[in-house]
C-alpha cells in the first residue's frame, strides 16, 4: 500500500515503542492519538532520546556572534559532553571536546573569552587555536607518542543563520540534510546579524516534549493568554508544509497591531524598524518554528525570539530565552525592548505552569493518550517527528497542514484556484484563495484593548 511517506536517511538502531503505539500516532491526525504516557516519564525512554536525538542529530549550542574574531571562544554542553567552540586564526569556527588528552581535565573553565592558546590547568599541556597539541613537557622519551595524535578531539560543527550546530556523530549526514527546505525558506533573512538584548533562563518541571507541544498550538490561548489572543487570534493562522526536520506555522496580527507587547501592540515597536528581509506579509504575522530537536524560533517583524531547550531528566527542562535584535536597532538612542520582554516573560511563565501541571497529571495511571482537537494538527506534526524517530524505520509520516486555521482543509482546498497553490513563502496546499475573506472575518470588530494585560510581577 502506498502511504505517501518519505524516508529519513538515518535509521535508529532499535525502536522504543510498540508497533501499536507508533501506529496510533502516525495516523492522519483526525484518527490519531497523542504520544503514550510513558514517553514523558520513563527514564529508559529519556535515555534513548538522549542517545538518538542529542547524540546523532544536529543540535544548536550557541551563536557565531559568541566567538566573532580569531582567538575568541565559548564553552557549551550537549548531553553532559563539555564542548569548546573556537574561532581559529584562519577564520574557521571549530568545536572540540573540552577535555585534555592527557588525563581528562577540562581545559577551559571560563564560559567565554579570548586566548592565543589553551593551557590545561593541571599539567600544562598546551593546544593552539586549531586544537593541535603544541607542548607537553616530559614526553620526549615516550614510545609511540606524537603531538599529531594528541590534539583535542574534534566535534563536527556547521553554522546556519548565525546559529552554531554541532553533531556528536561523526557519520551523520550534513546539516543541510536535516534542515531540508528550511534553508530556502529562510534565505531572505539575515539572522546572523542579530545580537542579544536580553536572556532569561527558566527551570521547568516538565518533559521537553510537553514544552514543544505547547509551543506548537494556540488552542489554549483564549483562556491562558488573553493578552496574546487579542493581538493574534488563536484561530487565524496556518501551518507550513515542511520537507525537513522542522515544523512551523504563523499567526496573524490584528489590524493596527505592530508586534507583540503588553500595551496591546499599538505603536509598541517604538520606532524599531523591521528586520532585514521582512516582507509586507511578514510584518503582519508572527511565525513560529521548531527546529529539530530542541530549538524554538519565533519571528516577529522587529525581533527574533529564541528558546533553547536542555533536557534535564524525563521530568525537567531548562529553557534559555534570547531576544535578538538588529545591531542598528540596539544602537538607537531610545532602544527599549522591555515591552517585548515583559510580554513574553508573562506568556512563558503561563505556559511553563500548565506544562508542569500536565507533567503532574499524566503521571496518573488513569490517563491514556488523548485525541487531537481540530486546532492541534501542528502538535500532531511534532509528535509525528518524534514517533518517526522512535520507529527507526526511515519513514517520514505525511503531515496534515492547514493553510488557515479558520477554514477547514476541505473547504480551503475547494475554494482555492489552481494558480494559488503556492504563496510567496513556498507554502503549498492550494489554500491561498481563502485568505482575503478570512482576514476580513477575523478583523471585523476586532479592535484591541490597550493596557489590560496583567503585570508579570
Amino acid at each position: 500500500m502506498d502511504s505517501g511517506r518519505r524516508t529519513i536517511g538515518r535509521m535508529a538502531e532499535r525502536t522504543i515503542l510498540t508497533a501499536d503505539e507508533l501506529a496510533s500516532v502516525r495516523q492522519p491526525y483526525r484518527a490519531a492519538r497523542l504520544l503514550p504516557r510513558r514517553v514523558y516519564h520513563d527514564p529508559a525512554i529519556h535515555h534513548w532520546e538522549r542517545e538518538q536525538f542529542l547524540r546523532r542529530d544536529w543540535v544548536i549550542v550557541g551563536r557565531e556572534a559568541e566567538a566573532p574574531q580569531p582567538g575568541t571562544y565559548f564553552t557549551a554542553e550537549l548531553d553532559d559532553e563539555p564542548l569548546l567552540i573556537i574561532h581559529g586564526r584562519d577564520g574557521e569556527l571549530r568545536a572540540f571536546y573540552n577535555v585534555c588528552r592527557h588525563r581528562g581535565t577540562a581545559v577551559v573553565e571560563e564560559p567565554c573569552g579570548k586566548a592565543v592558546r589553551f593551557q590545561c590547568p593541571y599539567h600544562a599541556w598546551i593546544y593552539d587555536l586549531e586544537g593541535r597539541l603544541v607542548r607537553a613537557k616530559h614526553t620526549d622519551d615516550l614510545e609511540d607518542f606524537s603531538f599529531d595524535d594528541f590534539g583535542l578531539n574534534s566535534v563536527r560543527l556547521e553554522t546556519w543563520q548565525g546559529f552554531v550546530f554541532v553533531n556528536l556523530d561523526p557519520a551523520a549526514a550534513p546539516l543541510a540534510a536535516q534542515l531540508g527546505d528550511l534553508v530556502e525558506r529562510f534565505e531572505r533573512f539575515d539572522f546572523a546579524a542579530l545580537r542579544p538584548a536580553r536572556r532569561i533562563t527558566y527551570d521547568v518541571a516538565a518533559n521537553w516534549k510537553f514544552v514543544a507541544e505547547n509551543y506548537s498550538e494556540c488552542y489554549h490561548c483564549p483562556g491562558l493568554h488573553p493578552h496574546l489572543n487579542k493581538l493574534t487570534p488563536y484561530d487565524v493562522g496556518g501551518e507550513y508544509e515542511p520537507n525537513g526536520a522542522w515544523q512551523g506555522g504563523w499567526m496573524e496580527l490584528i489590524a493596527g497591531a505592530e508586534t507583540m507587547a503588553l500595551d496591546g501592540g499599538m505603536g509598541s515597536r517604538c520606532g524599531r524598524p523591521a528586520m532585514s528581509g521582512m516582507t509586507a506579509q511578514d510584518e503582519r504575522r508572527i511565525d513560529y518554528y521548531i527546529v529539530w530537536p530542541t530549538t524554538l524560533l519565533s519571528i516577529h517583524p522587529d525581533y527574533l525570539l529564541v528558546h533553547y531547550l536542555t533536557l534535564d531528566g524525563p521530568s525537567r527542562t531548562q529553557i534559555v530565552c534570547d531576544f535578538l535584535f538588529p545591531e542598528s536597532t540596539i544602537a538607537m538612542p531610545d532602544f527599549d525592548p522591555s515591552d517585548a520582554i515583559a510580554f513574553w516573560d508573562l506568556t512563558n511563565s503561563q505556559d511553563w505552569h500548565v506544562c508542569e501541571l500536565q507533567q503532574r497529571g499524566t503521571r496518573s495511571r488513569s490517563w491514556v493518550s488523548g485525541r487531537y482537537s481540530s486546532l492541534e494538527e501542528s502538535v500532531h506534526a511534532f509528535d509525528q517527528m518524534v514517533a518517526d524517530r522512535y520507529a527507526g524505520d526511515g519513514v517520514v509520516s505525511p503531515r496534515t497542514t492547514h493553510q488557515r486555521k479558520d477554514v477547514s482543509p476541505d473547504r480551503a482546498t475547494a475554494a482555492a484556484p489552481p494558480e494559488a497553490s503556492r504563496n510567496g513563502h513556498g507554502t503549498s496546499n492550494g489554500r491561498v484563495a481563502v485568505r482575503a475573506a478570512a482576514r476580513a472575518k477575523a478583523t471585523v470588530g476586532a479592535q484591541p484593548t490597550v493596557g489590560t494585560a496583567e503585570d508579570p510581577e
